[in-house]
């Protein structure tokens, strides 16, 4: 009798603990496993997996070797080094990479990545490591278009889902879909396309390597806070990130790849 009451007790403990923890697990907010793991499971694998375009310089792009290089290779390389994993780093088109996160083949998206309140409740991000301002471009012959209002009816060269396209559609533009700067470039020259909105520092680098091309910048827009997305949820690697770059800022680095790159300090709020 005394051991028919033992396993009684014993099954009531383990139910009661089984409800414990159906209890815990439904209190505990959405994105905690994830938060809890991300971070351990690249330590485990030994390296960060990055996605980036490879193909919008100064950002991202192949050099004369055909090596991938770039601001934000560069700062992504040092954030596998400080974290002290291999950085792996996987080209695909801007419209997968986000895409990408969700689905698990990234742990993170190093390609200039404007940081909005919409993206920020499918991804967290990281504290902003640049400002990138915003420029108006049209074709060199163009007098229609000067300013932002004028877009309305006009067509515009875009990333698909970037905040460049998201702002000019805001204005009444007509999204084009494009994959490349230098694509966005040709249907400007070729009239296919009115306008474009896109990130200055890229402009102003596309001009210093094309000096030819036949553009012209109209309006500059202030810029947006450019900061790294990772899987929603996952805080204890937005926390590990964080402090990297941190130390990146004190230390003089993120300036200094931001000199090497873009000319000028793109590292601070203006």
């Amino acid at each position: 009798m005394k051991s028919r009451k033992s396993m009684i007790l014993i099954s009531c403990l383990a139910l009661a603990l089984v409800a414990a923890v159906a209890s815990a697990a439904l209190l505990a907010p959405p994105g905690a496993e994830a938060a809890e793991d991300g971070l351990a499971k690249i330590r485990e694998k030994g390296s960060l997996v990055i996605g980036t375009e490879g193909n919008w310089s100064p950002w991202t792009y192949h050099d004369e070797n055909d090596q991938l290089t770039g601001f934000d290779v560069e700062i992504g390389r040092l954030l596998a080094e400080e974290m002290g994993v291999e950085a792996d780093f996987q080209e695909a088109p801007w419209d997968s990479l986000l895409a990408g996160v969700d689905a698990g083949r990234f742990d993170i998206i190093c390609n200039g990545v404007g940081y909005t309140v919409e993206r920020a409740k499918s991804y967290s991000f990281t504290d902003p490591y640049c400002y990138s301002n915003k420029v108006l471009v049209v074709a060199a012959d163009n007098e229609d278009i000067h300013t932002v209002d004028d877009l309305k009816g006009k067509k515009t060269a875009n990333s698909a889902s970037s905040t460049y396209a998201e702002l000019a559609e805001q204005y009444g533009a007509e999204l084009v879909p494009v994959d490349t700067l230098g694509e966005t470039v040709d249907l400007l020259q070729q009239g296919r396309v009115d306008a474009t909105l896109n990130s200055a520092v890229s402009i102003a680098d596309y001009l210093t390597q094309h000096p030819d091309a036949k553009i012209k910048v109209v309006q500059t827009l202030a810029g947006d806070p450019v900061a790294y997305p990772v899987k929603l949820g996952e805080q204890a690697l937005v926390d590990e990130l964080n402090r990297i770059l941190a130390k990146l800022r004190e230390d003089g680095r993120l300036a200094e790849l931001s000199l090497k790159f873009f000319g000028v300090d793109i590292t601070r709020a203006e």
